[in-house]
């Protein structure tokens, strides 16, 4: 795994983005950059769930500045996360594709409760370490997030279709405030936080409360700037702050030290959601903590430098929970990437990581025998597109379905082509699943698949091939698939030697 001096985290927040880089010594990190720029990307969701040019500008804008920090830096370097407001939009891929020219780097959007994982990663990392259970709660643009966790590790995830963005616009459009209208939000972001007091978050189960990211830091610096405490939310400091608010009946009349310029036009959107998540939990007194998503993205991928991906952890728990046959996927596994050594030239990605999304194929291939032998694949392409996967961006859990769903079965139903990026894992992963059928350890025979000027040839001893006719016969109809269906690829045959 290449060692990287520098590391990078791009959070592509609801509200604001943020850039922050990280110097690598060792097993720790040193912040050096930090840069932040409040883009209210969700402020410009269209009724019909498209970013407006507006919103598309400040956004492209923001990253051709963070991309002048990152010039220079690898790839592997670099995570750019995406959140809320872009697993919402309809025409988030279309917006990702002048984003990531913008800013140099890929970017992925990542599920919430990934989200969250991030999250708790960055601020577990910045507080003392504690064996006690802490409730970390972070209010962004889009969405809100509560997670109960021990030390580092995040127990309980949840993510709630609620943030300061949305719900100032929703309930106070032009910055305007009046009873009702706080009372309307109040009761939206109460009903909504009773997902988790249903369940493992209730007062009891957490000896701390932790608040993340800008909207906590917010309400933190007023209860400190007006006397309420040495710079934690307090609940006596948050109902002050609603009744000066309703008496200024516009945000741009709130005039309270404080309170920051960038933060007044979601202030009231994201108090409404603090009251109740304070009231329904059970929180009389919540620290702002200086960790974050930002930071968390780059502890994350301080572990995939250092061979601890969080993805190869989830890889491995799914093979537990779905009694997946180790076995057998480690001797797939093994055939697949020894054939896939002379295609890696043809994958799109790097070869590092299309290796590596070989290897969990390969790894996952019989997810979905747990639910039926017959169409395991298809089981399994739908467990592993819709389960909570940490470490994994939505885009990489979707394309990890993708290659089980190809594993096995006709090829006509899959929509592939010679251009398709994942043509030459999909082709190692099914020949390696060919050749294993028998589930035998006995060793295999010495494979070789060869692909040059367009066209793949697949070598094997000529005596092996006589004594396992029905591999002949299987291997014979798969070549004829892939000519019909991919006839550009021209999978040529067998080469006996």
């Amino acid at each position: 795994m290449q060692e990287y001096p520098t590391l990078a985290a791009v959070d592509l927040g609801s509200n604001s983005f943020h850039l922050q880089v990280g110097r690598v010594e060792g097993e720790q990190l040193f912040y050096l950059d930090a840069f932040k720029e409040s883009v209210r990307l969700a402020a410009g969701l269209t009724g019909n769930k498209r970013l407006d040019g507006a919103s598309q500008r400040r956004a492209l804008n923001c990253l051709s500045r963070f991309g002048e920090r990152l010039q220079g830096m690898q790839p592997g370097a670099v995570r750019a996360v995406g959140t809320s407001a872009l697993r919402v939009a309809k025409n988030s891929a279309e917006f990702l594709e002048k984003a990531r020219s913008a800013l140099g780097f890929d970017i992925e959007i990542v599920a919430g409760r990934e989200e969250a994982r991030l999250i708790y990663l960055g601020v577990s990392h910045s507080l003392p370490l504690s064996r006690e259970p802490r409730l970390v709660v972070d209010i962004g643009g889009g969405s809100t997030e509560c997670i109960l966790g021990v030390g580092y590790e995040p127990r309980e995830r949840e993510s709630l279709r609620m943030g300061c963005v949305v719900f100032s616009r929703q309930f106070f459009p032009q910055g305007r405030v009046d009873k009702a209208a706080m009372k309307a939000a109040e009761t939206a972001a109460r009903v909504e936080t009773r997902v988790v007091t249903a369940g493992h978050f209730q007062a009891g189960a957490w000896s701390e409360a932790v608040g993340s990211s800008g909207t906590a830091k917010a309400f933190g610096e007023i209860c400190r700037a007006n006397g309420f405490s040495d710079g934690a939310l307090t609940l006596e400091g948050l109902k002050w702050l609603r009744e000066r608010l309703l008496k200024a009946g516009d945000v741009d009349r709130l005039d309270i030290p404080g309170l920051k310029a960038d933060r007044r036009p979601v202030v009231a959107g994201g108090l409404a959601i603090m009251l109740s998540l304070f009231q329904e939990l059970g929180i009389d007194t919540m620290t702002a903590a200086q960790g974050a998503m930002r930071e968390g993205i780059l502890w994350d991928l301080l572990g995939r430098v250092h061979d601890r991906d969080m993805r190869d952890v989830t890889v491995n728990q799914f093979q537990r929970r779905y009694q997946i046959d180790t076995r057998q996927a480690d001797r797939v596994e093994q055939l697949a990437l020894s054939l896939f050594a002379s295609l890696a030239r043809h994958a799109a990605d790097d070869p590092a990581t299309a290796r590596q999304q070989l290897a969990w194929a390969a790894r996952l291939h019989e997810v979905g025998i747990s639910i039926a032998h017959a169409s395991l694949h298809k089981h399994g392409a739908y467990i592993l597109e819709n389960a909570d996967m940490p470490g994994f961006s939505r885009r990489d859990q979707s394309r990890l379905a993708g290659l089980v769903r190809a594993s096995r079965g006709g090829l006509d139903k899959l929509g592939l082509t010679a251009d398709d990026a994942n043509w030459p894992l999909i082709l190692c992963l099914r020949l390696a699943v060919l050749f294993n059928a028998s589930r035998s350890p006995a060793p295999q025979p010495e494979l070789a698949l060869e692909c040059a000027g367009g066209e793949c040839r697949l070598r094997l001893p000529s005596a092996w091939l006589q004594a396992n006719p029905l591999t002949q016969a299987v291997l014979d109809e798969e070549i004829w698939d892939w000519t019909r269906v991919v006839p550009a690829l021209r999978l040529a045959g067998i080469r006996p030697v």
